[in-house]
């Protein structure tokens, strides 16, 4: 008798389960998945500049005194303009083999800069003044963050507005009413456009300022889900 108490237990459990597995007579639900997209411009006024300094030579420290002569210089100037932010972002140094050896013959060193404004004008004219001893590596325009993010509130409304009217218009076509079911929103990526990019030595000697004109990045927000369909 002692072993029949957990058999009967057991079939007791499954009993019951099966009967409130057969008693559940719920419609599956009718679902319809669906996407709407919108998109904003959003201004780019935020300019990110990218300077360097490069040079190399047989004398290490004679490298390293021209480069950081140089960028000292950079950022010394760089102080002057209120509405630019300077930042130092890396210094590398690396050594230079003779063709088919391993003998060092050389010594070479870059070290870097970031500049960021939204005073576009500002910023042109400095890149123009350091370019007399820095190489400019890139310019980027895109959104400032606060600019972007209105952007990205303005188009989740309009995709959410255009997500209720999409099911709104399937539900009517099939006779239905409905309620949402399942929401998901997300914002595409944008990619920043690149104003300039600039590599080489030979732009050091170039000191006109270069005209920047923002213009406009595309913000894109895609709500998508399903509608439970009723009767």
């Amino acid at each position: 008798m002692r072993t029949a108490r957990p058999l009967l237990a057991a079939f007791l459990a499954v009993t019951a389960l099966s009967a409130t597995a057969a008693s559940d007579d719920t419609p599956p639900l009718r679902t319809v998945e669906l996407s709407a997209e919108a998109s904003q411009a959003a201004t780019n006024d935020l300019g990110i500049a990218q300077l360097y300094a490069e040079q190399s030579g047989p004398d290490a420290a004679a490298v390293a005194r021209q480069v950081n002569r140089s960028i000292a210089a950079a950022l010394e100037t760089s102080r002057r303009y209120a509405d630019i932010k300077t930042q130092s972002t890396g210094t590398s140094t690396w050594p230079v083999y003779a063709k088919g050896g391993g003998k060092i013959e050389a010594w070479r060193m870059r070290s870097e800069i970031r500049l960021e404004s939204r005073n576009s004008a500002a910023l042109s004219e400095l890149v123009g003044t350091l370019q007399r001893d820095l190489a400019v590596s890139q310019i980027t325009l895109q959104p400032a963050p606060e600019t972007r993010r209105k952007a990205a509130d303005e188009a989740t409304v309009d995709a959410l507005r255009s997500f209720e009217q999409r099911a709104t218009l399937i539900a009517s076509a099939l006779g239905k009413r409905y309620r949402i079911h399942r929401l998901n929103v997300s914002e595409s990526g944008y990619r920043p456009p690149v104003f300039a990019k600039m590599r080489g030595a030979a732009m050091m000697a170039e000191a006109a300022p270069a005209p920047i004109e923002g213009g406009e990045s595309e913000v894109s927000v895609t709500v998508s889900g399903s509608i439970e369909l009723l009767d």
